[in-house]
């Protein structure tokens, strides 16, 4: 196995080589960058960046109405309540949060 370290511009390129730049918002692309680097360095496992996947496992929403809306048969009335059901990024200009 051969582990790469990458910093945001490589992360950011990444999305783009895989024609995937406007998944996320600029913002939203740092903030999931600096997420994924913060749950590395808490668990102490390296994270394989699979651009593919990340854009499966996660939407950026423009604010939490918008979350609301898809998830209307949950009883999601907060974000401390969508903490109970995902992970959840936020950050100024929106919110990541990892479907399920």
């Amino acid at each position: 196995m051969i582990i790469k370290t990458i910093d945001l511009y490589d992360f950011r390129r990444a999305f783009s080589d895989y024609d995937r730049a406007n998944q996320f918002s600029y913002e939203g692309l740092e903030a999931l960058f600096e997420w994924l680097d913060e749950l590395s360095t808490d668990t102490g496992t390296p994270y394989e960046l699979d651009v593919i996947g990340l854009c499966c496992e996660f939407t950026e929403y423009s604010d939490f109405s918008e979350i609301q809306e898809t998830y209307s048969l949950t009883d999601i009335e907060s974000i401390e309540d969508l903490r109970d059901y995902t992970s959840v990024i936020e950050f100024d200009g929106g919110i990541i949060i990892q479907d399920f």
